[in-house]
């Protein structure tokens, strides 16, 4: 059974210091689309017109070159949020958005959110703060793709995904060719990564999720130079 629009706020840690009365406001200017697998939810230099809150299902936000080849920039699952740039400094959105597999999502309008931020200055710190901790995230990335070789960006990739679902789990579902387009490698080499850390019993990974067995080891290599 699908979530309700205060269900799917409550999951969202922008929204999960409002009061119950707040979190309704917010749910009454939510509107649900849904999206099939592939199908692309906004194109980079589209106006930012609405902030996405993911429901349910997985999307990626991507860089695609002239040639074709994709830069993935992050995976999002439900409970995760998109385009909070645009509905601030009113310009294009900065990169595509594709669905991963058949996704939910609820849009708010900037103006509605513009308006509802006024009367709720919770919701605007969250954002700050949410801002904040994705340009830090930005600055690691680029340091581990300067800085790193594949073992290192690996291992960096799978303990912020972990992070961000609060343990030692990663649920989101990641192909090798995925991992290779987050941190700028071959899906082969990703491969070959992935199976050595499976066989060292750094990592489990199942058709479900991957588990962090040993962190301390893939901290290692994340801050090897």
């Amino acid at each position: 059974m699908p979530l309700s629009p205060m269900e799917v706020l409550r999951k969202v840690p922008l929204f999960s210091g409002l009061s119950e009365a707040d979190l309704a406001a917010f749910a009454d200017l939510t509107r649900e689309r849904s999206y099939p697998k592939g199908s692309v939810i906004v194109f980079e230099d589209d106006p930012g017109d609405a902030l996405f809150l993911v429901a349910a299902g997985q999307v990626k936000v991507v860089l695609i070159a002239e040639d074709g080849r994709e830069v993935i920039l992050s995976v999002l699952g439900e409970g995760s949020f998109f385009g909070e740039m645009a509905v601030i400094d009113e310009e294009p959105r900065s990169a595509h958005v594709i669905a991963m597999e058949d996704s939910s999502l609820l849009v708010l309008r900037r103006e509605d959110f513009h308006a509802r931020l006024r009367s709720s200055p919770e919701v605007a710190i969250s954002l700050l703060k949410e801002i904040s901790r994705r340009l830090r995230r930005a600055d690691e990335k680029i340091g581990s793709l300067v800085l790193l070789d594949v073992n290192g960006r690996v291992a960096h990739l799978l303990l912020r995904m972990a992070e961000d679902e609060g343990g030692d789990r990663i649920t989101r579902k990641l192909t090798h060719h995925t991992i290779a387009q987050m941190i700028g490698s071959s899906r082969e080499t990703v491969s070959r990564t992935m199976r050595n850390l499976v066989e060292r019993g750094i990592i489990q990974v199942t058709r479900k999720d991957i588990t962090l067995k040993d962190r301390r080891s893939l901290m290692l290599a994340a801050r090897r130079a």
